[in-house]
């Protein structure tokens, strides 16, 4: 990197802390924490997809898709069930959580069953997550010193407080518009490592010429997910549909930006364009994997700089040593906003939650001190998460791996928690509460016992295991539950919309299915 490239980095920091100042009036809890419920569908379906679009997904999904050892684009398998998910939160539990009128999203369940089933889900979300968060910001800061050529630790320090800084000083509203921001300077930096990777490679022929067409195929329907395999079409499938709709329906990240649109119209239209928008994005960068391990296997200086035991170094040593000034700075930039979409949207959940179910029901927070103890958690989950990022070091890998199974361990019995909730209008809180524990219990025995069960099978199953054991035990227990408000209608705008998801969806496979036969090697 040199000056030009440095000065880019330092004007979208700053440019951070702007938005922060901008948005700084925030008084209120429907303010801060919902940006005063006044945005459109665009700028939280940008938001959506910034979070999700972390630097693990732009660094090491194309790593995984161009170079590592059993990938390729068999990554798209994790879109399969997205379309799906949308379907069922927009006839289900979208408008449900929407017109609650709540801000955590674990308070539903306090007034549909009671309180022990809110701070039951509630801390596992806050225990989970600031970990998860932990090992994110261990990866950017990874990568980026390696870029900026300075330490660790002053990356750390520069990226995760000025994240810290905007986040608690401008709430909800500097988190959203930073990220539509965000999202696009990710794209514009997928898109112009496809055309570098296009032009050094020599172009479309030779990039045809030194693909590895093995890495070209997505469906497998011999993979079954129960005997060792991973991948399949069917677990990804049926496990995905569980996990995205748990996902986006119940996790405080995803749903509290459902629960700041402006009208229900809204939230159909955020879950609508989510469900078309993300496979093209995805589709991108893994693309942007196959060119660039291509472009590995015909170059063997670029090749020789990726070590064999660290695929996920391909991007930022192709930025590095293959990019002009000025485009390293502006990738540098797509980066650092990677990083910081995901840590700006968990520290606000983070301080929401804890606000919501822990700190407003034992202190006086009327007024102007809601927003001040709102900061104050939020800068002390922002401390914590800098702490465990310090500290994971050599392990990382192993935690996010073991944080993806941690998080399929949880996700489908607290979606089966929110549909008892709103669907099963007989259903008991103590039977419910115990349906979750079950639930949860059932992955851990499959992760310690049945090795040869792919972990995205275990959204699917603690799901079941929930919704079974909940509905039983209610028939069994004597006491009477709280009577849910919840009426779900579906009219004319639900059939459109869920027609189009289905209709993508198909196409999703469709396409999966024909990549094979449509990139073909040249003669």
């Amino acid at each position: 990197m040199n000056a030009i490239d440095y000065l880019i980095v330092i004007f979208y920091l700053a440019l951070m802390v702007y938005l922060g100042v901008r948005f700084k009036k925030n008084s209120e809890s429907n303010d801060y924490f919902l940006g005063g419920k006044n945005f459109g569908w665009f700028s939280l379906c940008l938001s959506t997809m910034a979070t999700q679009l972390s630097v693990i997904s732009f660094v090491s999904a194309p790593a995984f898709v161009g170079l590592r050892e059993g990938g390729g684009m068999q990554w798209l398998t994790f879109e399969f069930g997205v379309p799906l998910a949308m379907i069922i939160l927009i006839t289900v539990i979208g408008p449900v959580l929407y017109n609650s009128g709540i801000v955590s999203v674990y308070e539903f369940l306090e007034k549909r069953f009671n309180r022990t089933s809110r701070l039951l889900i509630s801390s596992m979300f806050l225990i989970s997550r600031s970990f998860a968060t932990g090992v994110t910001i261990y990866a950017v800061g990874l990568i980026l010193s390696s870029i900026l050529q300075i330490s660790f630790w002053q990356t750390m320090v520069i990226v995760g407080f000025i994240t810290i800084i905007y986040s608690l000083e401008g709430g909800m509203k500097a988190i959203v518009y930073s990220e539509v921001a965000q999202m696009i300077i990710k794209f514009m930096g997928i898109i112009i490592i496809i055309i570098a990777g296009l032009y050094y490679i020599g172009g479309w022929g030779n990039f045809l010429t030194h693909l590895d067409y093995d890495r070209l195929t997505v469906i497998d329907f011999s993979k079954t997910g129960f005997d060792g395999s991973e991948y399949g079409f069917f677990p990804m499938l049926f496990g995905g549909i569980f996990l995205y709709t748990s996902y986006y329906g119940t996790d405080q990240i995803q749903v509290q930006r459902l629960l700041s649109a402006k009208n229900e119209l809204t939230v159909k239209k955020l879950l609508l364009f989510n469900g078309l928008f993300r496979f093209p994005i995805t589709l991108a960068y893994c693309f942007g994997g196959l060119i660039l391990g291509a472009f590995a296997n015909s170059n063997q200086s670029f090749a020789n700089l990726i070590p064999a035991e660290k695929p996920d170094l391909m991007i930022p040593l192709f930025i590095t040593n293959y990019l002009p000034h000025g485009i390293i700075g502006v990738i540098v930039v797509a980066i650092i906003a990677a990083g910081m979409s995901a840590y700006s949207s968990t520290l606000n959940s983070l301080s929401a939650v804890t606000m919501e179910d822990f700190v407003t029901k034992k202190w006086d927070t009327s007024g102007k001190k809601y927003v001040l103890y709102s900061k104050l958690t939020g800068l002390g989950w922002g401390i914590l998460t800098m702490f465990f990022a310090f500290y994971v070091g050599d392990i990382a890998k192993t935690v996010i791996e073991a944080i993806n199974k941690i998080g399929s361990m949880f996700y489908g019995p607290i979606l089966a928690m929110f549909l008892l909730a709103i669907v099963g209008n007989k259903i008991k809180a103590t039977a419910a509460n115990i349906g979750l524990v079950c639930g949860v219990l059932t992955n851990v025995v499959i992760w310690l016992f049945f090795e040869n069960i792919f972990w995205f099978w275990w959204n699917a199953i603690g799901a079941l295991v929930t919704l079974f054991l909940g509905t039983l035990i209610s028939f069994i227990l004597p006491q009477q539950s709280k009577v849910s408000n919840s009426k779900i209608t579906l009219g004319k705008l639900f059939v459109k919309e869920n027609l189009i998801l289905f209709v993508f969806f198909l196409l999703i496979i469709t396409f999966c299915y024909l990549l094979p036969m449509v990139l073909v090697k040249p003669n």
